[in-house]
């Protein structure tokens, strides 16, 4: 049978059933060493008890500005500032309000009930109705307990009712200068409508505007709203007379004793008013005042969270003194200044502008840079083209008045080939011609001379004088400078001229010259004279690639074809044909294999068929010799006529050796 052991100790009995009693002891020990460490070390409440209550007292409700921003912005700062946990309590004092006298005593009773177990550390007391109260009711309000006066006006601070543990952070409020900035930047001002509460605060602050306002009483009219309600102060500020200004005193509660909290009641007032908007707190900046010297939340509330840190670290309030808060550097609302048109030349210097809407450079300055750099960037890519095309334009009237001399040349040279056959052509028929005037001389010096014979002597003058007068207008159509000129053409009637004014260096040279044409016309559109060097050039060519031949197989032939969108003329040859690897190089310039050739025949006649969006090429022929092919653009028909005598037949001598 099991027996159980029993194991005394503080925390209580503790039994086994007899299976490994020394880890229960060891068990029972662990629990009594956790609980006296856990004794020691000091809990969330031991904290809480070392945490600092502040009690801020402010004017007015809840909400009302600008005692609740002083409020919270003193929260945010002691919050961050702060080595302790910090327990801050908001009340609203409500006699401020201006209700019966009994509510006062009813609020300390409340306080007094609510810090009845622990009194504050700290009491921050904002505005001067806080402030009042507080200290009228010193001696019931925790009078053992450090006291801070902030953000209150001198004038209303009750020094001889401060005690060694009260301070007071006071500010300054220059009327005069306040409503000398309204004049300043509206100084064209007759009216000032001051609106405002009729509290007790408020109606102290009037009579302190009524006295150090009157230097200014003949020069503006001031018009106190404080009598009205909030209703009728929208409706008379909607209807000001010209040249009136509106000073927005923090109305609090007006004369029905409506309490106006928040921002409502300055939007409202904005909404409406036909005159700008002055204040002297920036705690309402940026709501729809102008704006000018104000107090500062931010500085006041600094400073104040700076002197509750020393008193809260022990120091004596009384032993604390801070300087009068004076007026921070003016600031204005740009929007308002836009809305009023009031200009910035009139702000006093050092002035700050905030709201400003940033212009159209501040708010898209990279992408307005971007714009401009690409619009540049174009810019210098067009001139630069434009003064490439430019540059290319001359370049290329250059290269045609170039081209067009050196295909003048060309011809003349040609014309120098020419030469001996022109001039046997020509001798034949004014040789005739000679040769029959003198005949018909002899013939009228006889008696009865028989005029149907000189008919006809007189018919083969005209005849061989037309016969050398179409030898000389082949040799002007050759050598004249023209130029450039396109028209519709009919390629069989070039090439029949080409031929002709060869025949006589054919004739000489003893070559075989034909030419053929196709059946019907072959519209092109180009430059006569031009074309016409072309062909001149290949069948040139042709000759001088047949001269080393026997006379019996020198022959060059011209043809002329058509198909459905390109005219074609070939000239070939009996010659020796053209080195394989040279084919592509005869068309460069300078390039020739004649001893005393220039190279520019071919390269010329290349640049003039390209410029008439043609083609030309070489090849060799299967037998022996080349043959060199031009093809040109078809023109849109014209009136197909017959070329008399040439259709399908060959023009041009033939010589037969």
């Amino acid at each position: 049978m099991r027996r159980r052991e029993f194991i005394p100790s503080s925390a209580g009995a503790v039994w086994s059933l007899g299976v490994n009693s020394h880890f229960f002891r060891r068990l029972v020990w662990f629990v009594l060493v956790y609980t006296a460490i856990a004794n020691l070390i000091p809990t969330r409440a031991s904290f809480a008890a070392e945490a600092k209550t502040v009690l801020v007292l402010h004017s007015y409700g809840q909400d009302s500005k600008p005692w609740s921003e002083y409020s919270k912005a003193l929260r945010q700062e002691l919050e961050r500032r702060s080595p302790w946990q910090l327990n801050i309590q908001n009340f609203s004092v409500i006699s401020a309000r201006g209700e019966q006298e009994d509510a006062e005593y009813q609020s300390v009773d409340y306080l007094r009930s609510v810090f009845v177990n622990h009194s504050p550390d700290l009491m921050v007391a904002f505005g001067a109705p806080g402030a009042a109260f507080v200290q009228t009711h010193r001696k019931e309000l925790f009078p053992g307990v450090p006291l801070i006066l902030a953000s209150i006006e001198q004038r209303r601070v009750q020094s001889a009712a401060l005690t060694e543990n009260d301070t007071a952070l006071s500010i300054k409020h220059s009327i005069p200068v306040l409503f000398g900035n309204i004049l300043q930047l509206l100084p064209d001002t007759k009216t000032v409508a001051v609106v405002m509460g009729n509290s007790p605060n408020e109606l102290f602050w009037k009579l302190q505007m009524v006295r150090e306002l009157k230097p200014l009483t003949d020069r503006v009219t001031f018009l106190f709203y404080n009598e009205l309600s909030f209703d009728e102060t929208l409706r008379k500020a909607a209807s000001l007379p010209p040249h009136s200004a509106i000073f927005w005193l923090q109305p609090q509660v007006d004369a029905m004793g409506t309490m106006l909290e928040g921002d409502r009641a300055l939007k409202e007032l904005s909404a409406v008013a036909n005159a700008p908007i002055f204040s002297y707190d920036d705690s309402f900046f940026g709501g729809g005042i102008v704006g000018g010297p104000m107090s500062s939340v931010s500085v006041t509330t600094r400073i104040t969270a700076e002197v509750a840190l020393r008193i809260l670290e022990g120091e004596k309030p009384a032993a604390i003194t801070t300087p009068v808060l004076q007026y921070g550097p003016a600031k204005y609302d740009w929007r308002q200044l836009r809305r009023w048109g009031i200009s910035e030349s009139r702000l006093p210097p050092g002035s700050e502008v905030e709201f400003r809407e940033p212009t159209m450079w501040e708010k898209y300055r990279w992408q307005i840079a971007t714009v401009w750099a690409v619009i540049l960037l174009q810019s210098a890519l067009m001139s630069g083209l434009i003064y490439e095309r430019r540059r290319r334009q001359l370049a290329e009237v250059q290269v045609s008045r170039r081209t067009a001399e050196l295909a003048h040349f060309n011809r003349y040279s040609i014309a120098g080939e020419l030469t001996a056959s022109i001039a046997h052509e020509l001798n034949q028929p004014l040789g005739a011609i000679l040769t029959n005037a003198e005949t018909a001389e002899l013939m009228l010096k006889s008696s009865a001379p028989d005029l149907g014979e000189l008919r006809e002597i007189v018919a083969d003058i005209q005849h061989d004088d037309k016969r050398a007068g179409k030898v000389l207008q082949r040799l002007r159509s050759l050598l004249k400078k023209a130029p450039f000129e396109i028209r519709d053409l009919d390629l069989n009637e070039i090439a029949g001229e080409s031929v002709q004014l060869l025949s006589p260096l054919s004739l000489a040279q003893k070559i075989d010259l034909r030419g053929f044409t196709a059946p019907v016309p072959i519209p092109i559109r180009g430059d006569p004279v031009q074309l016409q060097q072309v062909i001149v050039n290949l069948i040139v060519n042709a000759m001088d690639a047949v001269s080393r031949k026997p006379s019996t197989e020198r022959r060059v032939t011209v043809s002329t074809a058509r198909d459905v969108n390109f005219a074609e003329l070939s000239v070939s040859d009996t010659g020796l044909g053209i080195p394989t690897e040279k084919l592509k190089e005869v068309f460069e310039s300078f390039f020739t294999t004649k001893a005393k050739g220039m190279g520019l025949g071919l390269s010329i006649a290349r640049t003039i068929v390209e410029a008439h969006e043609g083609e030309i090429w070489a090849e060799n022929k299967a037998a022996s010799g080349a043959v060199f092919y031009v093809r040109l653009p078809l023109a849109a028909s014209f009136s197909e006529r017959e070329v008399s005598g040439r259709s399908n037949a060959q023009y041009g001598p033939r010589l037969d050796s």
